[in-house]
């Protein structure tokens, strides 16, 4: 009598899944955790114009965003066609960026604040009134690096 068997073949045992859960709930808690959600609803219709050349943000998280263009077709009844300005969730005034600048330099740390930049998200069809109104309030709150936001424009090939 041998004590080893020769000849027979054995079916391959089947594959351990009792950790798959793990893993899946693993992937999820990863993009769970990583994925980051837009902060704020537009309320308004921003176009921005094209230009040829353009440098990304380093930090996002020190920008703050000030947009300015009409307001969603179901807020014109409201609000009207004029361009307007809106701050966070909110539509606001050129007197209340001052507080608004404030604010989110306040969320900020004594070392990131001197890094804080204000994009200007501008509707191409938007007044320079506007704009230079924008700009004279940040002058007041002290907040000079300005960035203009804007797409890449398709160059044409002929």
């Amino acid at each position: 009598m041998s004590l080893f068997r020769t000849g027979t073949k054995k079916a391959l045992p089947p594959i351990n899944t009792a950790s798959l859960p793990d893993c899946i709930f693993l992937l999820l808690f990863f993009f769970m955790v990583t994925t980051h959600f837009r902060q704020t609803n537009t309320r308004i219709i921003v176009q921005t114009p094209g230009v040829s050349e353009i440098k990304k943000l380093e930090k996002k998280s020190l920008v703050s965003y000030i947009y300015v263009g009409k307001p969603i077709p179901q807020l014109q009844s409201i609000y009207g066609t004029e361009p307007r300005i809106q701050l966070n969730d909110a539509f606001a005034t050129v007197d209340d960026i001052r507080d608004f600048i404030s604010s989110e330099r306040d969320q900020l740390t004594e070392s990131e604040q001197k890094q804080m930049t204000v994009s200007l998200k501008i509707d191409k069809e938007a007044k320079m009134g506007i704009v230079s109104d924008i700009k004279q309030e940040l002058r007041k709150a002290n907040a000079l690096k300005i960035n203009y936001s804007a797409h890449r424009e398709e160059t044409k090939s002929r």
